[in-house]
């Protein structure tokens, strides 16, 4: 195993050498990793984020806009991984009736190439060149996975009961778990129904708004559905003889680490050099205090798998790329006026502040900011109690228009935050509401991409210094 490792190792970094040196030579390429938890929004951030590349007249703020001369989709370089469905899923935003796209389910990859102009002396003496925009989408919930790799069965069952039992949400499963005895010989289907309901408890907590919800695979099965490697749970602690239902937990959550982890990390994760996490800040704070704090401790955990710093030839040569760049969004903007986006904002700093302290520290630049991929509302005001609430009107799944006001943000972070981390039950001073909008019609004009909310800052951020 160790021989097999070692050998992987020095073939991926034969491989990138020889994708360095083609890079630096020939046509750079920039490896955009786009990730998030459920119902951030990737699908559509992905989605516009390519279409206003390719239409650029809604980006003002994106720098290269003027010095790009032609984007174009190409097909992506990896055969193995299937395509975003780019087409599909604007058609579906741009239908005569639209509506939102399926959400990311596994990886996917595109590719988006530019013909761009230098501008100076290096423009006129070496004509255009051609820099390549891969990017891969892949769903958040694999991601928290890879904090399972330094962890035993024993540590994480710990770690499992405790959510499960403090959530509120797991009472199921926590009563099938009392019927069982970890050291009795392991049989298939008690096994089969305490993974199903130990399953079924990490869904209950992702509608409930939590962030937290490993293994990421049990809720995004795919075809691994039914596996062994997906067949355990989490047990109280104790020795076990071998052959009991404990040891064979233990022997698949090391399979589920080997088999399912490993390789996402090895295939995908590490070949990243920039990457954006999307987060629906709104609809946790929606979800009260325990959900802001359970996000915040997962977005300091998923920076942890990250492998920030500056890329250089030799870092590369001996332990392949690093994130660069490191964006976090809080999606959704355009369910709250603007007047309340910069408190939108100064949430999503405070709430990242672990996270984004251990990235600054490596070297890594970070940005936090609000904003909306595709901007579902407009804004209007509403009459209410002698006052005019800023509020934001759009079409709802029924098909009627609503106008809508979440509630007052606060403008110090530290009155969402301090809750939290208290573990209070609910909001002492305030009532967050959510709503679900759907997409508007959308009448583009030639040249245009979908109207959106800070997504040319965005792509600024992540590619304007490649371009």
């Amino acid at each position: 195993m160790i021989l097999n490792d070692i050998a992987q190792r020095l073939t991926r970094s034969v491989e990138a050498v020889g994708d360095t040196t083609r890079e630096a030579l020939f046509e750079p390429v920039i490896r955009i990793g786009v990730t998030g938890l459920s119902r951030a929004g990737k699908t559509v951030f992905i989605t516009s984020l390519v279409a206003n590349l390719l239409d650029r007249g809604r980006m003002p703020q994106f720098g290269p806009s003027a010095a790009i001369t032609a984007a174009y989709l190409q097909p992506q370089p990896d055969d193995t991984v299937p395509r975003f469905e780019f087409e599909t899923h604007l058609a579906a935003l741009s239908a005569p009736d639209p509506h939102w796209p399926d959400s990311t389910r596994a990886v996917s990859q595109l590719r988006l190439s530019f013909r761009v102009q230098p501008t100076g002396l290096l423009g006129a003496v070496s004509g255009p060149r051609r820099v390549h925009l891969d990017i891969v989408d892949y769903p958040g919930e694999w991601l928290l996975d890879l904090a399972l790799m330094d962890k035993s069965y024993a540590d994480w069952s710990q770690d499992a009961l405790a959510r499960a039992k403090s959530r509120g949400h797991a009472q199921e499963f926590l009563s099938a778990l009392e019927t069982v005895d970890g050291t009795e010989r392991h049989d298939e289907p008690r096994a089969r129904s305490l993974a199903d309901s130990f399953a079924a408890s990490l869904v209950g907590a992702r509608e409930a708004g939590y962030s937290d919800c490993t293994p990421g695979r049990f809720l995004l099965p795919g075809e691994m559905a039914g596996s062994p490697a997906l067949t355990f749970a989490p047990l109280p602690p104790g020795e076990a003889p071998r052959g009991s239902l404990a040891r064979e937990f233990e022997r698949r959550f090391e399979a589920y680490k080997t088999k399912v982890v490993k390789p996402f990390f090895r295939d995908h994760f590490a070949r990243i050099d920039r990457q954006v996490v999307l987060v629906d800040a709104l609809g946790a704070i929606h979800a009260g205090p325990k959900a802001v704090e359970d996000l915040r401790q997962v977005m300091a955990d998923i920076l942890g798998a990250f492998r920030p710093g500056r890329n250089r030839f030799l870092s590369q040569l001996l332990s392949g790329k690093k994130v660069e760049r490191i964006l976090f969004a809080a999606t959704k903007a355009d369910h709250i006026h603007h007047t309340q986006h910069p408190k939108l904002t100064a949430i999503m700093e405070a709430l990242l502040r672990d996270a984004r302290d251990r990235a600054d520290f490596a070297g890594a630049k970070t940005q936090a900011m609000s904003l909306a991929a595709i901007r579902a509302t407009v804004e209007t005001q509403m009459p209410h109690e002698g006052r005019d609430l800023d509020c934001v009107s759009g079409r709802l799944p029924s098909g009627k228009q609503a106008a809508f006001y979440a509630g007052e943000l606060p403008s110090d972070p530290a009155h969402i935050l301090s809750p939290a981390r208290a573990g209070a039950q609910d909001w002492l001073d305030g009532d967050y509401e959510i709503m679900r909008f759907e997409p508007a019609k959308l009448t583009l004009k030639p040249g245009e991409g979908p109207p959106h909310i800070r997504l040319d800052r965005a792509a600024q951020f992540l590619i304007g210094d490649k371009l």
